[in-house]
């Protein structure tokens, strides 16, 4: 999803994160045929769930790069207390989407609601950005150990408050989840990246990346979070007119 502005809009990011969308798209398709019993697709299973986790794989990447380009250009132009303001500011916004988008699963899917997922991440890793987003192997040496603990962590059980960090009851399930072990480990290594790849906010290489102005994927990748928050809605629409009796859990028959 979007999460910073700079001067310059670096197209090879938005067309990255403009197919990450179109992978999301596609994964939540597959997900919705399979969950509403329309089709036997085994999204739980390889190789829909290695697409499923690349998928959120590159978004935190590249959340990662862009809050490396971000806070190198905001730095040089803020005070600390506004720099650190700013994406508190931000991070909030983006984790009350998480929060919203949690009330609502939970009130269509009460025993498999967000708990803790893509947003919500996002959400924490913009607002704590100030403490960690100028260091380079620092947080390529911090990514890859929240990733190597990961499964010591998955492997605890604890209770609810714990779900952030991926510590969570027995028999817990959620549509959505992406906990702190191991994904805040991406962003971190994203930042990493964003550090090698675009120092101080500027390219490293000198040559444009060839593209179209107005390329599709471009797009995408610009308005990442909107089409995050509308395309369920769309894709179930369009389920629901094609395949109403799909949804007869969920939708209560008309009177008469």
């Amino acid at each position: 999803m979007t999460v910073s502005h700079v001067p310059e809009r670096y197209p090879e990011i938005d067309i990255a994160r403009g197919i990450a969308v179109v992978m999301m798209v596609v994964f939540h398709i597959a997900f919705d045929l399979s969950f509403l019993g329309i089709a036997a697709i085994p999204v739980s299973s390889s190789p829909w769930r290695v697409f499923a986790m690349a998928t959120a794989a590159l978004f935190l990447l590249l959340v990662g790069i862009s809050l490396s380009i971000s806070s190198g250009y905001a730095r040089t132009r803020l005070s600390r207390s506004d720099f650190t303001l700013k994406y508190l500011k931000r991070g909030a916004g983006i984790f009350a989407i998480g929060v919203g988008i949690s009330i609502v699963t939970w009130i269509i899917l009460p025993g498999a609601f967000i708990v803790f997922g893509i947003l919500h991440l996002i959400g924490l890793s913009i607002a704590l950005s100030p403490l960690y987003s100028r260091y380079s192997w620092q947080s390529l040496l911090a990514g890859l150990g929240i990733i190597l603990l990961s499964p010591a962590v998955a492997a605890m059980r604890g209770d609810g408050w714990l779900v952030w960090l991926g510590i969570h009851p027995p028999a817990f399930y959620s549509i959505d989840y992406t906990p702190v072990f191991p994904w805040f480990g991406v962003v971190l290594i994203g930042v990493f990246l964003g550090t090698i790849l675009y120092p101080r906010a500027a390219r490293r290489w000198d040559h444009e990346v060839p593209t179209l102005p107005d390329s599709p994927l471009r797009y995408l990748g610009r308005h990442s979070l909107a089409i995050y928050l509308i395309h369920q809605p769309v894709i179930l629409g369009i389920l629901f007119v094609a395949f109403p009796g799909a949804f007869s859990a969920f939708v209560p028959p008309l009177p008469g």
